[in-house]
């Protein structure tokens, strides 16, 4: 039915993850051309919803990440426009993208997730206070692709990983530091569909190491034996049920050498560049090339919000 409607790929905006955004929705909308569908592409501004009615969009297929794309905004504003979309609705898409929030979630379901605290701006961090020591990861509550986040080691290095978080949100997680391997799990049409392991050449799997090629070497199917591998698997389905979201994602783990599964956070808009987890992840775990990919993604374009 979708190669009868009009597509719009809504990819770029406004958040720091602008340039990834560009990369994955120019990569998306070559693939649903390519395979027939007739799909413009779209730079989302603050003029948005004047754009998709001028253009007469019938469904949307979002390849935007971080603030504004990946948070509700778009989901919201496509529902009161009546316009299917894909991936998650309002609120798995909030609280998905709100750390905070989505721990505390993960935390109610009995999902693994490392010990935290949370701070407003103006409030004084004191490492005293925290029920964890050093090593500990700082981060934006609300931004993706380890934008602002840092490992503090040192006493001394914790004002500096402060400022780089506040920077970027006005709310702040203090995690204690985790060490294991990095794990990520695919979603697509509510089952796992694979594990992949990362090993970043920087310390963690920073900005840096997700978009420059080389930074990152990719090792699928994870190295866990087969009963932690599924294990793995299940966590990461449980982490995106636990959130409500649908179609697709890609979750985010760490997994220790006592074989325990720590889930840091459910994307539920993964990227979708030349570099990106989830594609792979698709095509090796799944046996879906990149078009397939696209194709199965928009087919599963909804409304999250009941009209009738």
């Amino acid at each position: 039915m979708m190669t009868s409607k009009k597509i719009g790929v809504l990819y770029g905006g406004l958040s720091a993850e602008r340039d990834v955004s560009l990369k994955s929705g120019t990569a998306v909308h070559q693939a649903l051309v390519a395979q027939g569908y007739h799909a413009v592409a779209i730079d989302v501004g603050y003029d948005l919803a004047d754009v998709l009615k001028t253009e007469q969009i019938e469904a949307a297929f979002i390849a935007l990440h971080g603030r504004y794309g990946e948070d509700g905004c778009v989901q919201g504003l496509l529902e009161l426009l009546q316009i299917p979309y894909t991936g998650s609705g309002v609120l798995a898409s909030a609280l998905a993208m709100h750390k905070l929030y989505s721990k505390q979630t993960f935390a109610a379901n009995g999902i693994l997730t490392a010990p935290f605290r949370c701070y407003r701006r103006g409030v004084e961090v004191r490492l005293a206070d925290l029920p964890f020591g050093l090593p500990l990861v700082v981060k934006p509550v609300q931004e993706g692709s380890s934008v602002g986040v840092s490992i503090v080691k040192e006493a001394a290095q914790l004002a500096v990983a402060l400022e780089l978080a506040f920077r970027h949100d006005e709310e702040i997680l203090i995690e204690q530091y985790i060490k294991g391997q990095e794990v990520q799990v695919g979603i697509l049409d509510n089952r796992p569909i694979g594990a992949i392991e990362i090993v970043p050449k920087n310390e963690f799997y920073d900005f840096e190491a997700k978009y420059t090629d080389g930074m990152a070497e990719h090792i699928f199917p994870a190295r866990l034996d087969a009963a932690l591998y599924e294990k793995a698997q299940q966590i990461g389905l449980a982490a995106h049920r636990s959130l409500g979201c649908k179609g697709y994602s890609r979750v985010d783990l760490l997994v220790t050498e006592g074989g325990d599964c720590y889930v840091l956070e459910v994307n539920t808009l993964p990227g979708m560049t030349s570099l990106s987890l989830f594609p792979e992840i698709a095509a090796k775990g799944a046996g879906l090339p990149f078009e397939k990919l696209v194709a199965t993604i928009i087919a599963s374009a909804s409304l999250s919000i009941n009209a009738g």
